[in-house]
């Protein structure tokens, strides 16, 4: 419910960045979370380095690979969040593989999550329905499981997962992996439109996104965009006041 509210109170649209934890370091995890905070980021997506991430495009790869080059596992970054959740409020949702989450065990996983202060987990090689079995029994303290739909998703799995759904839904707006792109048809604004008209919960759009126009594009047929190639790119470069600048453009939206 905590991550639902402050998404519903947000100025203008959400924004969520996605940031790779350990790139850079792990002792800039929680320096970077502060600063996109007061940035004005409604939420922050926290990626756990994995070897095979079949959701990622080159840019989310790349730093993924720094990451584990430098040896970060899910137990640090877990511990890290543990150490710094004192000096963020911003909520935090972990963007993982299932692999690295069944090697921690489940309720282990889920139980140092809540004490970490996390408030959603996204697993993008788990489907949601599979998901429900999985942690069936499981004692998940309130950490919400954020489903994914997509274009090519079926209106019967669509409406399903909108009626167990919580968090918020994340709409994929590319058929392929994490990057960029310059145009969103108006086949996916329509379909926005409606998936946010039909969810109970917030709606945020990801994938492709890195200009304020298309922030603001989306973010007015939804509640709100995730953009993390381009946050992993600019971070990575030192670009830092064009991540302002682009979390700026949503809190324009409806303004």
């Amino acid at each position: 419910m905590r991550l639902e509210t402050v998404i519903r109170e947000r100025e203008g649209a959400a924004f969520v960045p996605y940031i790779m934890a350990g790139d850079g370091g792990m002792d800039r995890l929680i320096p970077t979370i502060v600063e996109l905070e007061h940035m004005g980021a409604t939420a922050i997506e926290l990626g756990i380095p994995f070897s095979d991430p079949v959701a990622d495009g080159p840019s989310i790869e790349a730093a993924g690979m720094r990451a584990l080059e430098a040896g970060v596992t899910l137990d640090e970054v877990l511990n890290h969040l543990i150490e710094g959740n004192d000096q963020f409020t911003i909520p935090i949702v972990l963007m993982t593989y299932l692999n690295p989450v069944f090697r921690f065990g489940v309720q282990p996983f889920f139980d140092r999550a809540s004490e970490c202060g996390v408030s959603g987990v996204i697993i993008p090689d788990l489907p949601f329905e599979e998901s429900l079995q999985l942690f069936a029994g499981i004692d998940r303290h309130d950490v919400a499981v954020i489903p994914l739909v997509t274009l090519t998703s079926s209106e019967m799995r669509t409406a399903s997962i909108l009626e167990k759904a919580e968090g918020f839904v994340y709409a994929v707006t590319l058929k392929g992996t994490t990057g960029k792109t310059d145009v969103f048809p108006d086949e996916l604004l329509a379909y926005l439109t409606r998936l946010t008209e039909r969810s109970r919960i917030p709606v945020l759009a990801g994938f492709g996104v890195h200009r304020p126009e298309q922030v603001q594009t989306l973010g007015s047929v939804c509640d709100g965009v995730i953009v993390g190639s381009f946050i992993v790119e600019a971070l990575h470069e030192g670009r830092k006041e064009d991540v302002a600048t682009l979390i700026r453009s949503a809190k324009q939206v409806h303004a």
